[in-house]
């Protein structure tokens, strides 16, 4: 192919050669595997610059998703929970996921009911927000929670 992109059919190396150096660019092989294989007459630099351009473009349009967590206890005081869903708000306006969990300890194992009423207060009051992808599941001494942010 030429530097315009029209079809010239098959030449032989030595031809190619000569009618890149006419135009001043380069004789690039597209796809070596093909028989017989197909050359294109171009400028070698530029696409490359353009090729970067693409892949730097691209990987600025991408968002990791990061995983936040944030710990609960059952008897947990009204503000030290406005204070910590405050910060869920936030990690959840950022974009990140957050993981909510409540520890038990000792004879708290025997009262999970709380914690689920904890975790489904914190839904409630991140409703605006965040979608519940994960219910509370006990697991252990922990229960979870996995919140989402809206889209």
């Amino acid at each position: 192919m030429d530097h315009e992109g029209n079809q010239v059919g098959i030449v032989t190396t030595a031809e190619a050669r000569r009618m890149s150096e006419e135009v001043g660019m380069d004789l690039v092989e597209v796809a070596p595997t093909a028989r017989p294989p197909v050359c294109r007459i171009m400028d070698y630099g530029k696409f490359r610059y353009e090729q970067q351009k693409k892949a730097k473009e691209s990987r600025k349009k991408q968002h990791t998703v990061v995983l936040k967590e944030m710990r609960y206890r059952p008897k947990i005081d009204k503000h030290d929970f406005e204070f910590k869903t405050k910060h869920v708000r936030q990690f959840l306006e950022d974009g990140s996921k957050v993981r909510c969990f409540v520890l038990f300890r000792g004879r708290e194992r025997a009262h999970t009911e709380f914690g689920v009423r904890l975790l489904e207060r914190v839904a409630d009051v991140l409703s605006d927000v965040a979608n519940v992808e994960v219910r509370p599941i006990l697991e252990g001494r922990s229960m979870n929670m996995l919140l989402t942010p809206k889209t």
